[in-house]
């Protein structure tokens, strides 16, 4: 069955951050708006990266001073319209003798980023002594350690949560979300876009979706998105693929995040304290094949493995140790046999002027520069479309989990008596000034203010929420990209029995829709320990407990 559906100003291809972000943006102007994505938001790149919100400092390096400048701008901004999200993060540089970045090339690149940043609200760089660094992360190897680097950048805990926000945001300012809607052609009329033709992979039925203007936000599917044109373009990217692995806290790990120099290759990388685990990342590696089909290599997981060895040599790290892995491919701009850590990381903004007037392709870019990214691609839209629109705000604009100062959200939840005090925390760090609907959803329903997985705090009330205002449509949407259970040490687990129930209960599923969605989200975490030893959860539980009492670093 075919038939056209809707019209649009704007329609947006892709769900990621870049994606959600220029629906924002747009809808929040005034356009008529609306976001298709071929699986759940965030499914993809966005939510594979580092996890941090960042200048790049490694960019100095190749005297991409722009970027470094619009990155620690919009580092600043996110640390203001996110602050539930997004939070200071320092970072150690250890200094060895030898190495290829020496003290005073990482002194100068410290002064220039903090050159780069002079209204920023984090503090200055300094310089440490090997005491001071060995006091910062125990476990470092002291042999020819001559101090280190100290410095602030942001982390995004979870960017899957910025990406939903940015939806959420989006559909409050009358965008149409429509997750699970495969674009299958762009229509072109007289070398002009007319929209796009879709498969709604829920119902197996074919959609015409009309616009004056496309962005092909798709992320390392854009050239695949373009495929169906007449005129087929060159290809655009040149993907890379990127590795991390999470490890328990180990004794003698860093207290903040370490910012080291690869012995092997001289690659930097980073060990990333991360909701009481270590998430250390990443490869580098060309990659030409399906983003659906990339995993890590046996090879990538023993690099990242051997140089957190040589970092911190006491924690004798084997696979056995590594909790989970994921990999994700970075959609970089095409060339020929480049060092991938030389491709650069702005992004490029494509009009297929030629072969379909009003349509645009968004070549690469990163988590940190998502809104000015979609600044830029809403302002180019909005020149080309008739009628007076409003000017960008989102630069001031909070999202909505911080439209309310969090210590005020914070007191106004202690006041829900069936809202668990221990569960305040933590919906306070996932959904911010949104926690309150939440807790008005728990009075109208008791029953949903009941803890469903001990190991994670997660509420009944939490499916229901991401289901009804959040556009989760299966188990993995809700515990891997709305609720956040399943990044913990047992992927989720231990969270499924009470999930399926509520589900069952609140839902409405039925035992064949449980066990369905059950086996898919097992397959979809099965991927993250694909290639590890079969370590038993319960040995995951003591590991993680072994080393809970560590210090944590604080903001």
């Amino acid at each position: 069955m075919s038939g056209q559906e809707a019209s649009f100003d704007l329609l947006v291809i892709g769900g990621g951050i870049n994606g959600c972000g220029i629906a924002r943006d747009a809808a929040a102007r005034g356009l008529r708006v609306g976001l298709v994505e071929q699986a759940d938001l965030c499914h993809g790149t966005s939510r594979w990266s580092s996890r941090l919100i960042h200048g790049g400092l490694r960019y100095l390096e190749h005297q991409e001073f722009r970027l470094v400048r619009e990155s620690l701008r919009e580092r600043e901004t996110l640390l203001w319209t996110a602050p539930h999200l997004v939070h200071p993060l320092p970072l150690l540089v250890p200094l060895y003798q030898g190495a290829r970045r020496g003290r005073w090339l990482i002194r100068a690149g410290l002064t220039v980023y903090d050159l780069l940043s002079l209204r920023k609200s984090l503090p200055p760089h300094r310089l440490l002594s090997s005491a001071d660094a060995l006091r910062l992360a125990p476990g470092l190897k002291p042999e020819g350690l001559a101090g280190a680097g100290y410095y602030f950048d942001a982390q995004a805990v979870f960017p899957e949560r910025l990406v939903v926000e940015n939806a959420v945001a989006a559909a409050r300012s009358g965008a149409e979300i429509l997750t699970r809607h495969r674009v299958e052609r762009i229509l072109v009329r007289e070398r002009r876009v007319q929209g796009v033709e879709c498969l709604d992979l829920r119902g197996q039925r074919r959609v015409r979706l009309a616009a004056a203007a496309v962005v092909n936000a798709a992320g390392p599917w854009v050239d695949r998105v373009l495929a169906g044109l007449d005129r087929d373009p060159p290809d655009m990217l040149g993907g890379s693929k990127g590795t991390h692995i999470v490890l328990p806290r180990f004794p003698g790990a860093p207290l903040f995040a370490c910012y080291a120099e690869a012995r092997s290759d001289g690659r930097p990388y980073f060990i990333i304290p991360w909701q009481g685990l270590l998430l250390v990342g990443t490869t580098d590696i060309r990659y030409r094949g399906d983003p659906d089909d990339a995993s890590a290599d046996p090879a990538e997981i023993d690099y990242l493995l051997a140089e957190t060895r040589a970092l911190f040599p006491a924690a004798r790290l084997g696979r056995e140790d590594i909790l989970f892995h994921y990999t994700g491919v970075r959609p970089l701009p095409a060339g020929d046999g480049e060092d991938m850590g030389e491709v650069s990381r702005r992004h490029w903004l494509r009009h297929h002027g030629r072969e379909a007037r009003g349509l645009y392709s968004v070549i690469g870019g990163k988590l940190t520069t998502y809104r000015s990214l979609a600044e830029e691609v809403v302002d180019r839209v909005c020149s080309r479309l008739r009628g007076a629109r409003r000017p960008c705000m989102t630069r001031r604009l909070p999202l909505p989990g911080a439209n309310r100062d969090l210590l005020d959200v914070a007191a106004e939840l202690a006041a829900y008596p069936d809202l668990p005090a221990t569960a305040r925390p933590r919906l306070l760090g996932l959904y911010g000034a949104r926690a309150i609907e939440l807790a008005r959803l728990i009075e109208t329903e008791p029953r949903l203010g009941h803890c469903i997985d001990e190991r994670s705090g997660l509420l009944a009330a939490e499916l229901l929420f991401a289901t009804d205002t959040e556009f989760a449509g299966s188990l993995a949407d809700l515990l891997l990209r709305r609720c956040m259970v399943g990044l913990g040490p047992d992927l989720g687990r231990s969270a499924l029995p009470g999930s399926l129930q509520v589900a069952g209960e609140f839902l409405g599923w039925d035992q064949e829709r449980q066990e369905r969605e059950r086996a898919d989200y097992l397959a979809e975490i099965g991927r993250l320990r694909s290639g590890l030893p079969d370590v038993p959860a319960v040995q995951w539980r003591q590991s993680i407990s072994a080393n809970s009492s560590r210090p944590r670093p604080g903001r």
